[in-house]
């Protein structure tokens, strides 16, 4: 199986998956910033459809913050893992306190990545929520479950790579899901880029505008 070359290349092959949905009016592309952002920039670019973010932090329990008691995400929507909470018993003043933290997070990076523009309006849309791969799929529900709260039409999730346990994850939470391969065994989103360097904040800022120019040129 083949590798991407970058991120941008596995943007191109995923958009040639996407054709369905070119040149729609009520389409827009979400990408999950960082990695999600070069993809998701050629994805919009060659369907001719709006390009925005949708930030997403995990709420970790303190102590062991590899466990997500949770997400918050673009827009002051908080999920909860409830099953976690309840089995581990964490203290709502924990929550409220993790959630401080990681909302002066997401509220300094939606900063630093969009300035003064305003996000894009979802409801009664078709959403293409996009990332760089799929390892566990656990940011990725985070999102899904977050743009629900928000009324979109449809949402597609939509990857270059993805482990088969995470698209059975995803399958039943959303409308569609498009990747160019699920490979198995998958061993980390970065194994199936030849280039797999990480994507700066100013990168984001730059594709960001770039995506304006181009659906308004």
């Amino acid at each position: 199986m083949e590798r991407f070359l970058d991120r941008r290349d596995g943007g191109r092959q995923l958009a040639a998956k996407l054709s369905e949905y070119a040149d729609q009016p009520d389409v827009i592309a979400l990408a999950l910033p960082r990695g999600g952002v070069p993809v998701a920039h050629e994805v919009a670019r060659v369907l001719d459809v709006p390009l925005d973010l949708l930030i997403v932090r995990k709420l970790g329990l303190p102590g062991r913050e590899e466990l997500a008691i949770g997400a918050i995400a673009s827009g002051g929507i908080r999920i909860l893992n409830e099953d976690i909470v309840h089995a581990l018993s964490v203290d709502p003043e924990v929550i409220d306190r993790v959630t401080e933290q990681e909302m002066e997070e997401l509220q300094r990076r939606q900063q630093q990545y969009r300035g003064d523009r305003a996000a894009l309006e979802v409801r009664d849309r078709t959403v293409i929520l996009i990332d760089d791969g799929l390892a566990t799929g656990a940011s990725m529900l985070a999102a899904v479950q977050a743009l629900r709260t928000r009324n979109p039409a449809r949402i597609i999730v939509a990857v270059p790579a993805a482990a088969p346990q995470a698209i059975d994850l995803l399958r039943k939470k959303v409308d569609k899901i498009v990747c160019v391969m699920a490979p198995d065994p998958f061993e980390g989103v970065g194994k199936w880029y030849e280039d797999f360097s990480q994507t700066t904040d100013e990168e984001v800022r730059m594709l960001l505008e770039k995506s304006d120019k181009n659906l308004h040129s």
